[in-house]
């Protein structure tokens, strides 16, 4: 029996694999092996479902305090392409939502040099006022801990804020990899991966429920991405706070990083499986349509992947790096993807609860 054979079989039964299992699993077995071991990992946690919502994203601005090497999306004030949404323009874009069934809110853009977080309360609670009932989902780590850091609040103190305004849950970026090595090499400037897990542990511990991400395919090693899924295991151990993870592929348009080629599509695959099958305590696995496209998001269903996010309806973030998935989709395209897939499509809210509803509508 070869090395990926018994790391195989481990993993098939539902075994916790180490770093060096993980390792010969991820470099050694054949693509159709990983696949078939996920996507069974994934039917013991799900079954045949596979979990969608109505949401649509609010990106505020993309001026950002942090200037990180692959970042496709940030832009310096005065800059044509730079936006910085007014309170006005928020409620009217939230408005437009009203009576569509929108479950969803989410709220991520770049780390304002201005804002501070009794400005993003204000935003929460006037998302709130217009959608009751739907759940925001706002902020990433790196934002957060700047604005909590800002007010010169703990932790504690300023995710209390934010959840007495209505925040519902948190969005898994700014992980980006949490080796410290690389992530110096990307983002020199950015929050640090021990803001990133303060936030999270300490959401989790207020009873709000996050996600979290890894941006692989530039210059990280498979051996840091196994490092990132092992953090992630042993915060969940400690907290199970985690919703769902996000595999994100780097995308090199637009960034200073840009000479680095994108990792195939196999690569993409075998990171969903691997994903899965080391992070045996994480329920969901995302495979985020903006990012990896309609079809390939389809395939990564058979990949341990559990989860589509949403209509989305528009986003820029990725888009902005070279995605070219389409801004949004409607309920019925979520659900004839799945379908197509050979899976059973639930529609969820933002914390994973079925949401009971009539026939998907356009």
């Amino acid at each position: 029996m070869e090395r990926w054979e018994q790391a195989a079989e481990r993993a098939a039964n539902a075994e916790r694999l180490d770093a060096a299992q993980a390792a010969v699993l991820w470099r050694e077995a054949p693509l159709w092996r990983l696949g078939q071991i996920a996507v069974a990992r994934k039917r013991a946690v799900s079954g045949d479902k596979v979990y969608y919502n109505r949401n649509f994203h609010i990106e505020p601005t993309n001026l950002c305090v942090f200037n990180c090497r692959f970042c496709s999306y940030r832009r310096p004030k005065g800059s044509p392409e730079a936006w910085d949404m007014t309170m006005e323009q928020i409620e009217e874009k939230v408005r437009s939502y009203v009576g569509s069934g929108v479950t969803e809110v989410h709220i991520v853009g770049g780390v304002h040099p201005v804002h501070d977080i009794y400005y993003y309360c204000d935003m929460i609670r006037r998302v709130k006022a217009i959608l009751p009932g739907a759940a925001v989902k706002a902020f990433t780590a790196i934002e957060l801990s700047y604005m909590i850091r800002k007010a010169g609040l703990t932790t504690e103190q300023g995710l209390q804020l934010l959840i007495d305004a209505g925040m519902d849950a948190i969005p898994g970026g700014g992980a980006e990899i949490f080796d410290e090595e690389i992530r110096a090499r990307i983002c020199p400037d950015k929050g640090s991966t021990a803001e990133w897990f303060d936030v999270h542990r300490t959401a989790h511990r207020l009873g709000i429920k996050s996600n979290a991400t890894m941006l692989y395919g530039h210059i990280e090693g498979i051996e840091h991405r196994i490092d990132h899924l092992m953090r992630l295991r042993a915060l969940q151990d400690e907290t199970g706070g985690l919703n769902a993870f996000i595999p994100l592929k780097y995308r090199n348009y637009g960034n200073s990083m840009s000479e680095i080629g994108e990792v195939s599509v196999i690569e993409d695959l075998r990171t969903l499986a691997m994903s899965r099958l080391i992070l045996d305590n994480v329920p969901h696995i995302k495979a985020y349509w903006i990012m990896m496209g309609t079809k390939l998001a389809q395939t990564a269903l058979w990949y341990g992947a559990d989860d589509l996010d949403g209509t989305v309806v528009e986003e820029h973030i990725g888009h902005m790096a070279g995605a070219g998935s389409a801004q949004g989709l409607t309920l019925k395209e979520l659900e004839f993807m799945i379908r197509e897939a050979g899976f059973t499509p639930v529609r969820r809210n933002a914390i994973f609860n079925t949401v009971q509803t009539e026939e998907a509508r356009a």
